[in-house]
């Protein structure tokens, strides 16, 4: 398996887990979740790539500028839609392309600090970063809307599947 087929296997997680939520449990603030929601979840998991999409056609990505959208956070259908897209985007990242990663880590100035990079690292790092999110989104699901399946290995790394299943069989 490619990093375009890992991502789109995760992202496919994601959706069939979000289309059982009912649409007001979606945007329903968890406790658990210090106040956040499902939605807010997926949506900031979802701009991680939509900056990858869109820093492959400058050459440059940077997490730090995406768009916050409250409507992707509320909207369950049109989260969908944008993961059907990503899915088809993936479809085309076939070619480790060479690209920078900017990010400020400075509160008190605007300066990105900029590293060599290319789509399969940036790739490798929305994969890990989707599954971080996908682990608190199974948290908040057991709270705000039990009544959806999840997946065994919803929100868990492949080494972690991995290291479970070679315990088991010792």
């Amino acid at each position: 398996m490619n990093f375009s087929e890992a991502s789109k296997e995760i992202l496919t997680q994601l959706k069939a887990t979000i289309e059982q939520i009912a649409p007001e449990d979606f945007k329903t603030a968890c406790d658990v979740l210090n106040k956040t929601s499902i939605g807010q979840h997926t949506r900031h998991t979802l701009e991680f790539f939509l900056c990858l999409k869109k820093g492959l056609d400058t050459g440059n990505v940077d997490y730090d500028k995406r768009d916050h959208d409250p409507v992707i956070e509320s909207d369950k259908v049109l989260s969908l839609t944008i993961i059907n897209d990503l899915i088809v985007f993936l479809d085309n990242c076939t070619e480790n392309v060479p690209m920078t990663l900017s990010s400020n880590y400075d509160l008190a100035s605007n300066h990105s600090l900029t590293v060599e990079s290319n789509l399969f690292r940036e790739l490798a790092y929305n994969i890990e970063h989707a599954i971080h999110h996908m682990a608190l989104i199974k948290i908040g699901l057991k709270e705000v809307a039990p009544y959806v399946e999840i997946p065994n290995h919803f929100g868990v790394a492949i080494s972690t599947i991995k290291h479970k299943k070679a315990a088991a069989e010792s």
